[in-house]
């Protein structure tokens, strides 16, 4: 058994590790990553971690890694995530709640989803827009292209009773 990073956990570390497992609200990849490092400490291989914690082989992997380094906080917690850059400025998602708020093209009842992609791209310098990043930037700005007033509300101007 080839194991580059060896866990041995100390009495204390141990009763801090399990302490969340017992109850109480905790975020669930910090609860699993505890979960690695008490299985680890019990001399399992990171096959086995990874299958009875019901995680990835390179969670389990970075997880004793951080710990062995000295860094216990970092082998709990979460590395932040990056995410895809977005596809619309801030003027262009103007550009799209304007185009929203306007007037269908003809012979439309209203905005679709598609249709207000295909605008875009006509719009702005983008060669394509995909109808969901749409959906979500709308969603994001609780728009509502198919009520009969348009803006950042969900509701229409006409029903402003609270609720």
């Amino acid at each position: 058994m080839n194991v580059r990073y060896r866990v041995e956990l100390r009495q204390v570390e141990r009763s801090e590790l399990k302490a969340p497992l017992s109850g109480g609200r905790h975020a669930s990849r910090k609860l699993k990553r505890a979960q690695i490092l008490l299985v680890a400490d019990a001399g399992a291989g990171d096959e086995e971690i990874a299958r009875s914690v019901g995680v990835g082989g390179s969670t389990v992997y970075r997880t004793k890694r951080c710990f062995v380094e000295g860094n216990r906080e970092r082998a709990l917690s979460e590395e932040p995530r990056l995410g895809a850059v977005r596809k619309l400025t801030g003027k262009q998602e103007a550009l799209l709640v304007a185009t929203a708020c306007a007037s269908p093209p003809k012979g439309r009842a209203r905005w679709t989803l598609k249709l207000l992609a295909g605008a875009m791209v006509k719009l702005t310098e983008h060669k394509s827009l995909s109808h969901e990043t749409v959906r979500r930037r709308l969603a994001e700005m609780t728009s509502n292209p198919g009520a009969k007033t348009c803006g950042a509300f969900r509701r229409s101007m006409a029903n402003t009773s609270p609720g």
